[in-house]
């Protein structure tokens, strides 16, 4: 089968090859035919080094697609269902999942230090955190695989496997934004739109988007925004909106410490500030003391949306076809952002992958 390789950390393009094989295949697993795909950031900060992952390895994470086979054992799937993957499925049993955090479970990173996938020479290749759905085909254990409705398409399934689960959930899950209160979002990609959509289906008076990129501004507007600013229109915008004291809360969706210090000084005292982005291993963030004690502003990393992730795919669901939130409007926005290299081009064209891409 064909597949999207990244031989190196650090390679600029992914190469295409069609001489890859999914293994792994047995007891409690299923093999999935991959039907639509989406680049995250995480997967971008992998094929660059931000994140670790060993080379070679197939990016993406965030995948759907049909079960074709299923290995012995496995009872609650069968050939001919439609799922999503989900990277890190909770095994309900370890201290984490039975203090109702699936989400920090550490079974699933077991999935992580197998390869996923062989070449015809030999080579063993990983798939990025333990998955790999930029590839026709793959082999995952059963929990992976996360049936989905049948109205549910499988490119809107693919983004609600990572980016909308983690975006919502962010504003839902972790902060619980107040219906009222005032909130910035930086960082307007694909998960901090899902923010965005989260702090409006959660009743927030003023969302406001802050982006470098006048698309993603114009974008976050379409979404629910209700100003987009660019940073250094920002401290103007807490001025305007909140007399100077700060925003009741501020995602950071970026994931480095810059922007996490500017996230904290435009919080109110004791208003909240939420990390959505995924950082570096050595990019440390730092805060005084007597600030941290006398603003008593939150800190709240937000990992996968903060929450069951399986009953915040069903709530995406929900809000999805109650009109509540816009998934094929984020499809079209990752999109129109993307620069989509000539590997992705020639992968996209003749197979039945569809693949949405965030950068």
């Amino acid at each position: 089968m064909r597949a999207a390789l990244q031989s190196e950390t650090g390679q600029d393009k992914l190469e295409v090859v069609d001489d890859m094989e999914a293994v792994g295949f047995g007891p409690g697993r299923v093999r999935i035919r991959i039907r639509a795909t989406g680049l995250c950031h995480s997967d971008l900060s992998a094929m660059s080094g931000v994140l670790p992952q060993p080379a070679p390895f197939v990016p993406g994470h965030e995948g759907a697609g049909e079960i074709t086979d299923v290995g012995d054992g496995v009872t609650t799937h069968a050939a001919g269902d439609r799922v999503l993957v989900c990277w890190l499925p909770p095994c309900r049993d370890c201290p984490a999942c039975r203090r109702g955090q699936g989400h920090l479970c550490l079974a699933a990173f077991g999935n992580a230090a197998a390869p996923n996938f062989r070449r015809a020479g030999g080579g063993d290749v990983f798939g990025f955190a333990g998955t790999g759905t930029f590839a026709e085909e793959l082999v995952v254990p059963a929990a992976c695989a996360v049936k989905i409705p049948d109205d549910v398409p499988y490119d809107i399934a693919a983004l609600i496997g990572c980016g909308v689960t983690t975006g919502l959930g962010a504003a839902i899950n972790t902060a619980k934004v107040e219906a009222g209160s005032s909130v910035a979002v930086i960082g307007c990609g694909g998960v901090g739109i899902s923010v965005v959509q989260g702090a409006k289906v959660q009743g927030a008076a003023q969302v406001v988007a802050v982006d470098p990129v006048a698309g993603r501004r114009e974008a976050a507007l379409r979404f629910g925004a209700t100003e987009a600013v660019a940073p250094e229109a920002l401290a103007d915008a807490r001025q305007r909106i909140t007399g100077g004291e700060g925003f009741d809360y501020v995602f950071e969706v970026v994931g480095r410490s810059a922007t996490v210090r500017t996230a904290y000084e435009m919080t109110r005292r004791g208003g909240s500030v939420v990390v959505v982005g995924a950082g570096a291993l050595d990019d440390d963030y730092s805060v005084n003391m007597f600030s941290l004690f006398f603003d008593e502003k939150r800190i709240l990393p937000s990992m996968y949306g903060g929450g069951d992730v399986l009953r915040s795919y069903e709530r995406t669901i929900g809000l999805w076809r109650a009109g509540r939130v816009d998934l094929a409007g984020l499809i079209t926005h990752r999109v129109q952002l993307a620069e989509v290299n000539d590997a992705l081009d020639q992968m996209r064209t003749g197979t039945a992958l569809r693949t949405c891409i965030e950068l």
